[in-house]
């Protein structure tokens, strides 16, 4: 972890104490061109310059940009960050006509290890700050082409809630300081179920998405490993909680693998799932991911697959896919790092019979 706090992780009372006594009204001109105008520090320009330079010596920006690449017609864009210590994460920035959405990582790299997962196969080195996630979301806005940043989800690099407290320290900021409204926050987990309490006991009624992949024990233990640790049947009692106390509908995220989770059965097992939690279920065609030789289910067989939940009561839609060639969809996220060194998995006989 960075040994000083970035300018993101500074608080009003903390901002304040750095100001050192300058009067309240400065201390909101900062806030305001900060938080509301996405303005760095020797951008305020309504604050003196002594006191912008005060800013930069003591509250340093956390973030460094390597590189940045941009998809689909200028409606994606994927940075590269390198944070003070070295780590580097990467954000992604959607634009659509009326909105944008900003993807966000809180891990540099990820423990979980999901094998078709470009940032689970690269390793775990740490988790981020508040302010190093939130500084996310302000980059990405000053890039967002006069269009306010309207939605955020937390499925970049990392597992959300394996970084809990900085994680929800940061939709606090977000929430509070950005004014974004709880609605459009999305946290995903692979189904870390303390986390998913924690969660279902904070005041902010936030989205909640579970990257299920697999919908009997048999198959997901090998494609989500945190599975052996939080079975199906727990998981799906900690999401009930969830929705019955915050009210919000729950969203399964399944990408789809072909011959491997595609198949008639499963979405049988799928639907069933989805039902009992009334459950909106995303589904995802596995984005490619060099060094995993499994590829992604074919349309003809992502129709079908839709097709047959929709038949058996479930609601479901399929995702359109963003980034792809820039390798800042879904799964592809891995910080720069060369991914041909992946670990393919190998889906047992078991698995694939357990149906």
């Amino acid at each position: 972890m960075p040994t000083t706090p970035s300018l993101y992780d500074l608080d009003a009372m903390q901002l304040a104490d750095l100001l050192d006594g300058q009067p309240r009204y400065r201390l909101d001109q900062v806030w305001q061109g900060l938080y509301k105008h996405s303005l760095f520090p020797d951008e305020i320009s309504n604050v003196p310059k002594a006191l912008r330079e005060t800013l930069i010596q003591r509250a340093p920006m956390a973030l460094t940009e390597v590189t940045k690449s941009v998809s689909d017609k200028g409606d994606t864009t994927k940075w590269l960050w390198r944070l003070t210590d070295g780590s580097v994460v990467e954000t992604v920035l959607m634009l659509y006509p009326d909105r944008a959405t900003v993807c966000v990582s809180t891990q540099a790299g990820c423990a979980m290890a999901c094998g078709f997962c470009a940032t689970g196969q690269a390793g775990f080195e740490r988790n981020l700050t508040a302010g190093e996630i939130v500084e996310q979301l302000m980059r990405a806005q000053r890039a967002a082409e006069g269009r306010r940043v309207s939605n955020i989800v937390y499925m970049g690099m990392g597992e959300p809630m394996a970084n809990f407290d900085r994680m929800w320290a940061s939709v606090n900021k977000i929430h509070g300081d950005v004014g974004i409204s709880a609605r459009h926050l999305t946290i995903s987990t692979v189904g870390i179920i303390p986390g998913i309490k924690r969660l279902t006991e904070e005041s902010l009624p936030v989205n909640l998405a579970v990257s299920l992949h697999a919908a009997n024990d048999t198959l997901r233990d090998e494609l989500v490993p945190i599975n052996k640790r939080y079975p199906l049947d727990d998981l799906a009692a900690a999401c009930a909680e969830y929705v019955k106390v915050t009210r919000r509908r729950l969203s399964l995220e399944w990408a789809l693998i072909a011959d491997t989770n595609d198949r008639d059965s499963d979405a049988r097992e799928l639907a069933d799932y989805a039902r009992s939690l009334g459950a909106h279920i995303n589904l995802i065609p596995l984005n490619p991911t060099p060094g995993y030789p499994v590829m992604g289910t074919p349309p003809q067989r992502v129709n079908r697959f839709v097709t047959l939940l929709t038949d058996m009561g479930a609601n479901a839609t399929v995702r359109r896919t963003r980034g792809t060639e820039i390798d800042a969809a879904c799964g592809q996220l891995a910080a720069g790092r060369p991914t041909n060194t992946l670990v393919p998995i190998t889906i047992s006989r078991a698995a694939r019979q357990d149906q």
